[in-house]
This record gives structure tokens, sequence and C-alpha cells, in this order.
């Protein structure tokens, strides 16, 4: 059978399509545009967004399954480019892009011009206080750290005259910028493509020493302790040792999310839809969760990692604030809403530090709320090959709510008090599960450094990983393997340490710095990063007031 042939299509054409509101982007030098399949995607139309204008080859490869990239991905191929892409910024990132009609000449524009990196920051994106402060080549090839001081404080501190402080977090964006910039690979083309070339390398190794293969012996050793947890729960439950059963309920809650998580990653059978049952058996039905919110969130989370307007994996405002950029009212892309920097979120940032690991303890009654609010506000798939999804995990849900809320917390449960403590206690123990959620990301890089820093190199710039003795990979559950997981989300994770030697390799030979922390490291990264946030907006709020009064922020007097 004849291979199907595409027509080549130009940089201006395609621009040209996104400003007319299609979802386009590239795979393999291929043209896909994807409005057909943007209300069918398991993984949410928001994950696709924020691949729109960008060569999207090295998140397509390694967030899907190879039946799904050449077979169902092909049918959405409209063309091909030649040669090297230069990735716009998608339009849910703020990308401005221009209508052919909007060119002074109808002749399309010259390809090498039009394909030149500062063109495609100019012509698709506003203006930027942070990449318009200097040369965008001098940005992208700063290596040496002492021919760019950076700013001082007093220069940060009187910057702020010009207006109510948003020059003041513009001041410490760029010196998040200016560290990354010291501490990465050079962003020029060539540095960036042979970081892929090596990644993608790396990937091929990988899948020929088998890592991609499911251990199902490993998941017969997590059954048994599954088992042992559930079991010890019920015969605490049966004596009337109320606290006790309630801990172990939540060690079992805390255990099998790890298992949920590799499903979501078709990371134990390979097949999409029996991975999905797993994980909403898991999920929803044992853990009343949704793994279809999760999904959702997950995969933005993958592809944005750290943003502070884009990954909502980060954005926990009014209670904690990860980034000085949450101190300026920002918009976040995922919930369509402005994250405001108001009293009550002054005041919890104030003292994040001390009360983070306290929040920890109440987030899963905040995921059952965006569970609910996934499900029956219907922001899931209604058509496609998840349509019913949806409907299975609010069986699910009915189900987790008749066995642990009537079956456990009302009918065995003789006291309104006990009751109370049994649901508290349970909930409350997962908290180490969250913590270690947001270990591998907290303390990391929240900057942009633009579109044309490569995937890899991204992930490993605001991802962690945590070291750890073998026989606690158990507690873990694969989330100590972070940086490793978001290089290759479907590595099953009982391979992820295997897959580590091969990444520090990687790592070494492309010079991008890889972070190793211990567990008790980690943490303290975290809170020091908390620390500086909180110390940022005390600064900030010292400035406004002193404007406010008339004064100078300079003006000790004050």
């Amino acid at each position: 059978m004849r291979e199907k042939t595409y027509p080549l299509l130009s940089r201006r054409q395609i621009e040209d399509m996104i400003a007319r509101g299609r979802h386009i982007f590239i795979v393999d030098q291929y043209v896909l545009k994807a409005d057909p399949w943007l209300p069918y995607h398991p993984g949410g139309d928001k994950a696709i967004k924020h691949m729109v204008g960008r060569d999207a080859t090295d998140e397509v490869t390694v967030l899907h399954s190879a039946e799904a990239k050449d077979q169902m991905m092909s049918r959405y191929r409209i063309g091909r480019i030649d040669g090297r892409w230069t990735n716009f910024i998608p339009p849910i990132q703020g990308g401005k892009f221009r209508l052919l009609a909007d060119d002074d000449e109808t002749a399309e524009p010259d390809e090498d011009e039009a394909c030149a990196p500062d063109s495609s920051l100019a012509s698709s994106r506003d203006p930027s206080p942070v990449f318009d402060a200097a040369d965008e080549a001098t940005l992208r090839n700063r290596r040496n750290p002492d021919a760019h001081p950076r700013p001082s404080s007093v220069s940060s501190i009187s910057s702020v005259e010009e207006d109510d402080g948003m020059s003041y977090l513009d001041v410490q964006t760029k010196e998040k910028i200016n560290l990354d910039l010291d501490k990465y690979p050079a962003l020029d083309f060539t540095t960036q493509d042979t970081i892929v070339q090596k990644y993608r390398a790396l990937n091929d190794r990988i899948k020929a020493d088998g890592l991609y293969q499911c251990s199902y012996r490993s998941y017969a050793i997590e059954a048994t302790r599954y088992s042992l947890l559930f079991g010890t729960s019920v015969l605490f439950l049966h004596w009337g040792w109320y606290a006790l059963s309630a801990f172990a309920l939540g060690c079992f809650w805390h255990q099998l999310v790890f298992s949920a998580h590799d499903a979501g990653h078709m990371g134990i059978t390979h097949n999409f839809h029996v991975d999905t049952v797993i994980g909403i058996i898991i999920g929803d039905f044992i853990g009343g969760l949704s793994l279809g919110w999760w999904k959702r969130n997950h995969n933005v989370h993958h592809i944005v990692t750290n943003s502070p307007e884009h990954d909502p994996d980060i954005e926990y405002l009014p209670f904690l604030a990860f980034s000085h950029r949450f101190l300026g009212n920002l918009r976040s892309t995922y919930y369509d809403r402005v994250m405001e920097y108001d009293g009550v979120a002054k005041a919890m940032v104030s003292i994040q530090k001390y009360s983070y690991y306290i929040l920890l303890t109440f987030g899963r009654f905040n995921l059952y709320r965006l569970s609910y609010e996934y499900l029956f506000c219907m922001q899931g798939p209604r058509k496609g090959p998840a349509w019913w999804h949806r409907y299975l995990e609010i069986v699910g849900h009915f189900f987790f709510w008749s066995w642990y809320g009537y079956g456990i917390v009302y009918k065995s449960i003789p006291t309104g008090w006990d009751r109370f403590i049994f649901i508290m206690v349970s909930h409350m123990t997962v908290m180490p599960l969250h913590a270690q959620l947001g270990l591998s990301h907290f303390a990391m890089s929240t900057a942009d450094l633009g579109p044309h820093e490569s995937f890899p190199q991204k992930m490993l710039r605001t991802t962690m990983d945590i070291e750890c003795p073998r026989w606690l990979d158990f507690f873990h559950g694969g989330l100590q393997f972070q940086a490793i997981h978001h290089l290759y989300p479907r590595i099953p994770r009982h391979n992820l340490r295997r897959t580590q030697k091969l990444v520090q390799e990687f790592c070494n030979d492309v010079g991008i710095p890889y972070a190793l922390y211990g567990f008790v490291d980690g943490n303290q990264q975290v809170l020091g990063r908390l620390g500086e946030v909180s110390r940022q907006a005390a600064i900030l709020a010292k400035c406004q007031k002193v404007l406010a009064n008339g004064g100078s922020p300079l003006d000790h007097s004050h």
C-alpha cells in the first residue's frame, strides 16, 4: 500500500492556522491538527493546548503508547515541515499569532527569516519585562555569572518606586532566570538539539534493556502488602480499636496510590483501557478519588512542570506560594481564574513554612472536592474511547461511600466521636503521600526559560530525585525517582532504580545537573523555599506600604 503524502507547509502557513484558532503542533516532522480530537482526548484538552505551535515529539512519545502515537495521531496529520522547527509560545500561554492577511506583502517571507529564533519570539507573544530586558541571544547563551552581574537588593528595592511593587517581582524573576541560565546548558539550538538527540537515544537503550516491561511478580508482592494492611484494619475494627483501624486503612490508601499512579501512566499492562480500569478500581472504588481528574491534572503537570501560571500541582493559593510570582495575582490557565494575592493569602503565605505540614494532613479532603468537580461538572471527554470512564467512576464513588461511609463509619462504629476520630485518622495518615508528591518539585526552579528549552532539560531543571535505600522503596512507591519518571513516565516504577544509573550517565554527558537529595534534606529544601517566598512577600508588603504613604523604599526612617 502506497504511503500517503502530505504537503510541505511553511512556518507562516502554520502560524496563520493557529491565528485562526486551530490547534496545530509538530510530531516527527508531521504537522498535526488536533481540533477534532480535542474533546475526546482522555488526558484533557489543556495538555493539547500547551503544545500548540510547538514540536511535541518528545512529550507525545513519552506520554503515549506507540499505538496511540503511530495509529491514532496519524489520522490528524495535515502536512509536514522541512528542517528544524522553532517553537512558538502557545496561545494558552500568551502567544500571539498573525494571519497571512496581516502581512504587508502578499508574498510569504523567506523561509530562513521565518524560522529565525528571534522572529519566533517576537511574533508569538507580547513584550516581556523579563526576556526583553536584555538581548534574547545574550540571555540564551549566558553562561559566565561574572560577566553579567545580577541586580543587587538595593536596585531591587529602588525599582519599586516606579509602580506598586510589581517591578520588584520582575527583578526577582530575572534573578531566578539568570541563576538557571548560569547553571544549566545554553539554550542555543545546537546545544539543545544535542541534548534531545542523546535523550532519544537513551530511550532506545531503555527499551532495548527491557525496562518498559512490567514486573508482575513485584505487583504480587504489592498486592500481598495491600491485603495485609486492609486485613489489619478490618481486624482492629472488629476489636473496637478504631484509631488503629483507621491508621491501617490510611496506610492501605497510601500504598494503593502508587499502583493507581502506575495505571494512570499505562505502566502496568500498557493497554489503555485495561490500565484505566485498574486505576479506576483502585482510585475510585477503593480510594474515593477520581482517576479521570488525576489524568487531566497530571498530564498538564508533566508538560508544564513547575510553571506558576500553568501547572496545577503548584497552584495552592491562598494557602501556599512556592514562587514569588504568586504574589502578583497570576492567572491560572488550568483553573481559568486569577489566583488573587488577597488578605487571606498574605496571612497564610507569611506563616507557610510552619503551616505546610499541617495543611498537608487535610489534603485528601481537597482531592474529594476536585474529583467531584471533575465528574459532575463533566470536565472529562464525553465521546471517544474514554466516554464511558466517567460513568464507571461515578459508580465507583457510590461504591466507595457504601463500603467506607455507610458500611464502616456509620454501621460499624457506635458513637459520633469515634466516627469523627476514624475519619480524621484515616485521612490524615496519608499526609506523607502528599509530602512525597510535592517534595520533588516544590523546591526546584519555577523560572520560564522560554520556548527553546528542550523537554528533557526542563524536566531535570524542575524535578529532583530522593535518595533512599532499596529496602525503603515500598514507602516511597517510585515517587523518589520523580526526575527519571518525568523523563520517561511510562517506565514501571519497579524499574526506575535500574534506570537511574543510565539517567545519571546521560546528565553527566550533556552537562545537566541531576538533583538528588536525601528525604530529610529534600524536605529542608522545600521549607527553605517556603521561607524564602515568605520573606519576599514581607519585602513586597513593606515597599507597598512605604509607597502608599508617599515615601521612598530607600528611606529607612519608615
